[in-house]
């Protein structure tokens, strides 16, 4: 299968980097418990690069000092990699309201191919940067991309 999409506008797109929790070559339920990422970058319509990362917060989320470390972790992780949105089965409204603080798209409620959710994520981000929809801090996106 050929993970593409078509791009509202081909040649002026930027390319986008969005994290894609996995499970298998699913997408994964909850985002802080994540034990593998995948980092997509997507430009015109198309995914130029995949890298899954073992983030293990599956490990840390149970034995960090405090909710704050665990989340500092993962903004760190956000920021190292310039993450535009964040794709994933389940997220807690504090990690998706430091994500909008962050100007990050945290879009829950995804399942099916993680790949597919991955091109689902940068469609979500240009179209809404597109329509000039600034972020805002109302809470997370439900996304449910279905393959």
């Amino acid at each position: 299968m050929e993970h593409t999409a078509t791009p509202s506008t081909p040649d002026a797109e930027p390319a986008l980097v969005i994290a894609v929790n996995l499970n298998g070559d699913e997408v994964g339920a909850g985002w802080g418990k994540a034990h593998t990422v995948a980092l997509a970058t997507i430009a015109r319509g198309t995914i130029v690069s995949w890298e899954p990362v073992d983030v293990r917060w599956d490990i840390s989320h149970d034995t960090a000092s405090s909710e704050g470390s665990h989340h500092a972790n993962i903004v760190r992780f956000i920021r190292e990699h310039s993450v535009r949105a964040v794709v994933t089965g389940h997220m807690g409204p504090p990690m998706a309201n430091t994500l909008l603080k962050l100007g990050v798209y945290p879009l829950v409620n995804a399942a099916g191919d993680a790949r597919d959710a991955a091109l689902a994520g940068a469609a979500f981000v240009i179209s809404h940067e597109d329509e000039g929809d600034p972020l805002t801090s109302e809470g997370s996106q439900d996304s449910t991309p279905s393959s």
